[in-house]
Formats: C-alpha cells, structure tokens, sequence
C-alpha cells in the first residue's frame, strides 16, 4: 500500500517543490544481484564473486549494479507514491543520474520522493521527480535520479 495517495492531478500539483514521501526500507539480496546480471550480462566481479569481494572490495562484500538500483524505482515509487488511476503509465525517461554510494549486498534501500513538476502532455501529466535511494546506515545516497513518468487518463 502506498505511503501517500493523491485523488486529483490537482491536489499532485500543489506539492510541486515538496519533499511528498519517504518510502520503507527494502532489502536488497545477492539472489537479486545475480538475477540482474544474468539479465543484462553484466558479470563484473564486484557483483557475484562473495569471496573476491570480500578480500579485495573496499567495501568487503558484493555491491548491488547501479543500474540495479535505479531499475528499482518504479517499483519503490509504486509502494510509495499512488497518483489518480491511469489508461497507461509509463516511464518516459531520467534527466540526471549520480550514484554517490553502494549498496552492499544485504542491505536494505527506501526512496526519499521530492515531486519537480507536473505538466500537461496530450492525453494526461507529465511528471518529473527527483528519487534518492538511500541506504540503511549509510550516510551518503545510492542512488539520485531526476525521473520523468506520464500518465495518460
């Protein structure tokens, strides 16, 4: 169930600029890890070598992908933020992407949501978002993404 429900684009509207939600912590699994490198070839050590990681990563274990993280956010913004039913929703693109930190695997992740804006598209809204994904324990961020989704009604 999401964190925080808007009914109208309108009531959306009003918390351009606004920190709107912070979402619950996610673990995030070596199985996971694996799974997305199996899917996308990406087989560098610092994902799927536990031993390796271990003895020779500065952070002492496996680290979840970037792309891993920033994949999640469609489903970490689902469980948070739930705008006014949709025909269609779709991810239509990011305008700036930084990974500060890593995400050791084990840990666990939630969204910080702050909406940009919100802007008529034909047929529904567009909408921009900044997400940071932080990291149980950890000062610095994941993940920082400036998203861009539209909703068509």
């Amino acid at each position: 169930m999401a964190e925080v429900k808007f009914e109208t684009i309108e009531q959306l509207r009003q918390k351009t600029g606004e920190e709107i939600a912070v979402g619950q912590w996610r673990p995030v699994t070596q199985e996971q890890i694996n799974l997305f490198a199996e899917a996308t070839g990406d087989y560098q050590w610092i994902h799927l070598d536990e031993k390796r990681a271990a003895a020779e990563s500065p952070y002492g274990t496996t680290v979840a992908h970037g792309f891993l993280t920033l994949s999640m956010i469609p489903a970490l913004m689902g469980e948070t933020v739930q705008l006014p039913p949709a025909k269609m929703s779709v991810n239509y693109g990011l305008n700036r992407v930084r990974f500060p930190a890593p995400v050791p695997a084990g840990s666990k992740i939630r969204p910080r949501v702050t909406l940009l804006s919100v802007e008529d598209a034909e047929g529904g809204v567009q909408v921009n978002w900044r997400v940071m994904i932080e990291v149980e324990g950890s000062e610095k961020p994941a993940c920082i993404a400036e998203t861009i989704s539209r909703n068509y009604f």
